[in-house]
């Protein structure tokens, strides 16, 4: 056998191995795809979070106009349904005054990734817990004591979300659109009642309602008028 025809012979057993390697893996992954389940945030977010993780926010109009340009480019870019939220941690500066930033960023993805417990709130705390390696973000401390961590949301929360909300460790929830407006396109929100939001306040969770309500509710009709209600 020549040189010419061995480099040749040993070129097609290395990419016949790596074949078989790739199949494997693929062949592994689709075995494990079946008892495993992803959430992703969509294209677009990575640039949102770029835009605004570097940001001091300092008035609760500032956070919420986040969480609700998230809920309209969501429906814009067609990529879920109309809720946006933003998780921000709370600090202080030397001089006293107090300051938020970015913790994490959330949307509604029920319909592309075919999972109905993935609503703004739910995916936001998500995301946040894998960021900050905690499954409670109430347990978390620094040099000036323990950590805080608000939620912002363009929606008040259905039933499931209010749960999540509880049992996520953040010290302050701040809603926008309320129930009725979710409702009155269609959603249905569960058994939420003003006792809801005074089990959370009893358990440590500031709750702050109607921050912008009118300009989430213009989000709430668009989608109405465009989209699938579930």
């Amino acid at each position: 056998m020549t040189s010419s025809s061995a480099n040749l012979m040993s070129a097609a057993l290395t990419a016949g191995a790596a074949l078989a390697g790739a199949v494997a893996v693929m062949a592994y992954i689709k075995k494990k795809s079946k008892h495993s389940v992803m959430v992703t945030l969509p294209h677009w977010a990575a640039a949102a979070w770029e835009e605004y993780s570097l940001k001091k926010f300092t008035t609760d109009e500032e956070m919420m106009s986040l969480a609700i340009l998230l809920s309209d480019k969501n429906i814009t870019e067609d990529t879920g349904g109309p809720f946006g939220t933003a998780i921000f941690e709370r600090h202080e500066d030397k001089d006293g005054k107090s300051y938020c930033t970015l913790a994490s960023i959330g949307m509604n993805r029920v319909v592309p990734l075919g999972n109905s417990t993935l609503h703004g709130e739910t995916v936001a705390i998500q995301m946040a817990q894998k960021r900050l390696k905690t499954f409670s973000l109430r347990d978390l401390d620094n040099e000036s004591g323990k950590r805080k961590f608000e939620l912002f949301t363009s929606c008040e929360p259905c039933c499931m979300c209010l749960g999540a909300t509880l049992w996520s460790g953040v010290s302050r929830i701040v809603t926008a659109g309320t129930k009725d407006d979710a409702q009155s396109i269609g959603f249905d929100e569960g058994p939420v009642s003003e006792e809801s939001y005074q089990h959370l306040e009893k358990a440590g969770c500031a709750v702050t309602r109607n921050v912008l309500r009118a300009e989430a509710a213009k989000v709430l009709k668009k989608y109405g008028e465009m989209g699938t209600i579930y």
